[in-house]
Parts: structure tokens; sequence; C-alpha cells
């Protein structure tokens, strides 16, 4: 039996807001189905699965797995398909990999003014988690970028990021309203009680809702919203890249009901992004603003330009006339986490100056405190005592794990992506780079792993699809031209 073969243009796909029609008046292709019920998934149901299905993995406690759990069956879809297409700039991150693995070696080492690594396994376990989490998001990455425009749209990404940034909206705030609601994962009571018992096990199992914490000194302890994710700063991390593409596929490019659903959720999402009290996540939005607003002025959108100064104008007015101006005002005010972040940040360049090839494989308890070698947890520094170096920024994470190469390798990767799809001035190029933007600057406060990681390689794919296909709509240099040459030397690559 033979295979017939779809044309590639029959394949391909086309700019999302360049020259499809807007939501409800696309033209849909005509499907004909076979008779009787079908019980069929769709070809891209892992990563339909990984979006729709988050809060449960999150509930169920197994959400720091999960990238890793689906990445099986997308590796297997890919690998059927026939040769995989990498997107360009995939041989930086290809190094950064090949680095996080030969790390390996170095993990007995002792880092400069650090205690020595622990014996036994769990030193490898744990690089060997970051390792399998890294190769789970390069695959969903390879994922998105390989399949076709019929099999997974990038209106239907763009959608699932919507979805979870709905998601991460009501997580914030039901962590904001209440901040003690919790619970034990399923999970937990299935577990041996030997895997249950395991201190980075438990904590997945103790599902909360917000992390309380004492941020503005003289005032009680703070509740700040999480869910669903474990850590405060990884739901603003999140919470900055998924309003993002929320903006994107509800605003921009949605109907006129879905359009005034994407404001109101938009608004609705100040209340927990004051009350988290996550400065870095602050920043990121005044970034972002800043960065949309000059991609419009360079494009000549006045109009649009004025409209989204209007709107941060009326944020900013919300914001100083209600309570919520108090809680900013203080918070920028304490910056409580400021002496510690500085010398961890201290300690990571000081650990890869000294092994600045390979690193020590990862993170390394600080002997002492920023305040003093001697000083350990008491009840006048709670948190006193044996900080890590690497744990206040997927910069610093790299620096001290796989030294001034790996780190280089992830910014190079990044900084690339941006310069090449810089000419890209559709919804999704924009959007694209300034996740990218946003990614650069989050790691000298957040790390990386899982989802904040997999929704940049994912947004990654998506620019690499949308330039493919602008590359491929554009007008053909003259043939004679050194544009020409360089024109077809791309598409050869391409394919």
């Amino acid at each position: 039996m033979s295979t017939v073969t779809p044309p590639r243009s029959a394949r391909g796909s086309v700019p999302l807001d360049a020259v499809m029609p807007p939501e409800g008046k696309r033209l849909r292709p005509v499907t004909v189905r076979p008779a009787g019920w079908s019980w069929r998934l769709p070809v891209a149901w892992p990563l339909i699965s990984l979006f729709l299905l988050y809060p449960v993995w999150w509930a169920l406690g197994v959400s720091s797995f999960v990238f890793i759990i689906f990445a099986v069956p997308m590796l297997v879809q890919l690998a059927r398909r026939g040769p995989i297409r990498v997107p360009p700039g995939f041989g930086i991150w290809l190094l950064l990999l090949l680095w996080l693995f030969l790390s390996v070696s170095t993990l007995g080492l002792v880092a400069p003014n650090t205690l020595p690594p622990g014996g036994g396994g769990g030193r490898y376990l744990g690089w060997g988690i970051r390792l399998a989490n890294f190769v789970a998001m390069t695959v969903t990455m390879l994922y998105v970028y390989n399949l076709g425009e019929r099999e997974l749209s990038r209106r239907r990404v763009i959608r699932l990021f919507g979805f979870m940034g709905v998601v991460v909206v009501l997580g914030g705030w039901l962590g904001s309203l209440f901040p003690t609601l919790g619970f034990v994962a399923p999970l937990r009571f299935v577990l041996p009680p030997s895997i249950a018992g395991h201190p980075f096990v438990a904590s997945l199992m103790d599902v909360k809702f917000a992390q309380v914490q004492q941020v503005i000194e003289g005032e009680a302890s703070s509740p700040r919203p999480s869910a669903p994710f474990t850590y405060t700063n990884s739901w603003g991390e999140n919470t900055a890249i998924l309003l993002v593409w929320l903006v994107v596929g509800w605003v921009v490019l949605g109907k006129p009901l879905r359009r005034t659903a994407g404001v109101v959720i938009a608004l609705a999402a100040i209340f927990p992004i004051i009350y988290s009290l996550n400065r870095g996540l602050w920043i990121g939005l005044g970034i972002a603003a800043v960065y949309v607003a000059i991609r419009l002025a360079l494009r000549g959108r006045m109009v649009v330009l004025g409209g989204l100064a209007l709107a941060v104008g009326l944020i900013g007015v919300l914001i100083v006339a209600t309570p919520l101006g108090r809680t900013f005002d203080e918070r920028l005010q304490n910056g409580h986490s400021d002496d510690i972040r500085t010398t961890l940040s201290e300690g990571a360049v000081t650990a890869a100056n000294h092994s600045p090839i390979l690193g020590y494989g990862g993170n390394r308890a600080l002997i002492g405190s920023n305040r003093s070698i001697a000083i350990g947890k008491s009840d006048d520094c709670k948190q006193c005592g044996n900080r890590e170096l690497g744990s206040n920024g997927q910069l610093w994470a790299l620096l001290v794990g796989q030294g001034w190469v790996g780190a280089l390798a992830y910014n190079g990767f990044f900084l690339y992506c941006l310069w090449r799809y810089r000419r890209d001035h559709s919804a999704i190029g924009i959007a694209g780079s300034l996740v990218i933007i946003l990614m650069l600057f989050f790691q000298f406060t957040y790390g990386a792993l899982e989802a904040t990681l997999a929704y940049a390689l994912i947004s990654i794919a998506l620019l690499a699809r949308n330039d493919r296909v602008r590359r491929a709509l554009a007008p053909a240099p003259p043939v004679g031209t050194i544009a020409g040459l360089r024109a077809r030397l791309e598409a050869a690559g391409d394919r």
C-alpha cells in the first residue's frame, strides 16, 4: 500500500494575523468523517493534556514531573513522523544540553565558601531530574515546531496559553482570599512510605494556594498567591508570560465577546498581582508595556499606542485610588531579600570563576548566611543559615551548575532568537519576542523550571513557525542578488 503525501503547500500554514481572516470569519476546510462514532484522539493530545489538565496535575502533586511524562508520547510521535526539523539556533541550545550532561562529572567538587555536597545518590537524583526537565522542554519545543497547521494550529496553541492565563488569575484570587487553603495530594496516600517521606516529594504532596511570608517589616506575615504552582515567584513569572498570550489570543485576535472577556480578565489580574508583593513581576509588566509601546510606535500604530497608554494610565489610577496603592508603596520600600540575593549572586559568580567550564553540576549550600559564616537560623533571623547558591535565579543556577559556558549558551540561544525574529511585526512576533525579553530579565530573580521554560520554548517554536511562513510568502528577491542567494539557502535549510 502506498501513501500519498500532500504537497508542501497543503501542509503549510499562513501568518496568523496577517492573511488569516479574523476569528469567526475564516474559511474552514471541509473534512470527510468516517461513518459511526470515533474515539480517536487529536494528534496533539499530549500538549493539549498538558495545558487543559494542568490544574489536575498540580492538585495531584505531579506538576514538577508532568512535562517529563508527556515528553515521552511527544517523542514517539516525532520519531514516527520521520526526520525531525529543528528551529534556527538549535545548535546553541544543544550545547547547553550537552553541558548539563557533562556537568555530572563535577558533582563531587566543593565550591568556594560552601558545604561539601551530600553523599549517596541524592545529588545525582537532583542532577538527573534537572537534566530530564531540560530535555523534556526541548522535546516540547520540537513537537510544537514540527506539527503542521492542521494538526496543531498556531491559534490553538495561543488559546491553550490563554486558558492557562485564566487559570493563573483564578489561582491568584484564591491564594489571595484564602491563603490558608490547602490539602494533601491524593497521590500521597498511594506512594510507598519511603518515597512519600522524602523531603522533596513531601513538599510536592503538600498542595497550597499561597505562601505566607513576612515581607513588609512591622506587619504580620503576608499571603502571597502561588496556585497552580508551588512558589509565589513561579506564579509571578508565569503570570507575566501567560497574560501576554492571553491578550494576544483574546483581545487582539478574538471576537467581540472574547475580546471583552479578555479585558475583564486582564483587569481582574491586577488585584492578585499587587497582592503577591512580587516586585519582579511588577517590573516585568512595566518592561512589557514599554516594549509593546516601542514596537507599536515604530510601526506607526499611533491609535493603538494611544489606547495602550490610556489603559496603563487607568490601571495606575485604579491602583493609587484603592488600598492596593498602599500595599504597592510599602512593598517597594521593604526589600527584605535584597541582602540575601546579593550574597547569593556574588557567591554564584565566585563559584563560576573557580570552575568556569563545567561548573559544579548543581546548587551548593552556602556556609553560614549573608550576615556571617557562623550565623544560623534563630528567632531574630529566621531566614539565616545555609542558603543555596543558585536558588535566586536561573542565571545564578547556571553559573554554579554549568559555569560560564552554560550561562552563555542559555543566554546566547534566547538572544539569537530575539535577533532572528526582530522583523516579525505580527501579533505572534511581538508577543513571542516579548516572552524572550521577559525570560532574559527574570533569569536574574527567578528560576525557569519547570513550566516557565516550557512556555518560553513553546513561544520560540511559534515564532519559528510564523517566521517560516512569513519568509515563504514574502516576494522572492532577484535570483542574481546576494539576498536571493541567502533566501534560497535559508529555504533549503528549513526543509
